[in-house]
């Protein structure tokens, strides 16, 4: 699993933490005012990156939580099954697996260049890089 340690107060609406051991991006972000004798409290609602699951998390606001480190790499299609493709690392010649999303299926074909992002143990195909019709997924 590869995360670091990231203080409360250094999070930011747009990046990315652990919630119950899923890797979510951040929606948002409340912070109350400390009371007489207690702290700052965060409450954090961030969406799944895999599921897209809306998942909540109250903590103090001077803790430490886990982010994700997400790797980005570029693949090449080598044949698509459906809602499947079968891709080939372009720095290590490994071979797998990535499940195409519904706005990639059409620039998804046998041959075109992929970025996708390795999230812990998840592998998650998330634009098309190069192709006829080539198209983009926001982050």
């Amino acid at each position: 699993m590869s995360t670091k340690t990231v203080g409360g107060n250094d999070l930011k609406v747009g990046s990315y933490i652990i919630v119950e051991g899923a890797a979510c991006k951040i929606g948002n972000i409340d912070i109350s005012r400390p009371g007489k004798h207690g702290h700052a409290k965060m409450r954090i609602e961030g969406i799944g990156i895999i599921d897209n699951k809306r998942r909540i998390i109250v903590m103090p606001a001077h803790d430490n939580i886990e982010v994700p480190i997400i790797e980005k790499k570029t693949a090449q299609v080598l044949s698509v099954h459906d809602n499947i493709a079968n891709v080939m690392d372009a720095e290590t010649y490994e071979t797998f697996d990535l499940t195409i999303p519904d706005e990639l299926k059409d620039a998804c074909v046998a041959g075109v260049s992929v970025l996708y992002w390795k999230v812990m143990e998840d592998k998650i195909l998330k634009q098309v890089k190069s192709g006829e019709g080539a198209a983009e997924e926001e982050d």
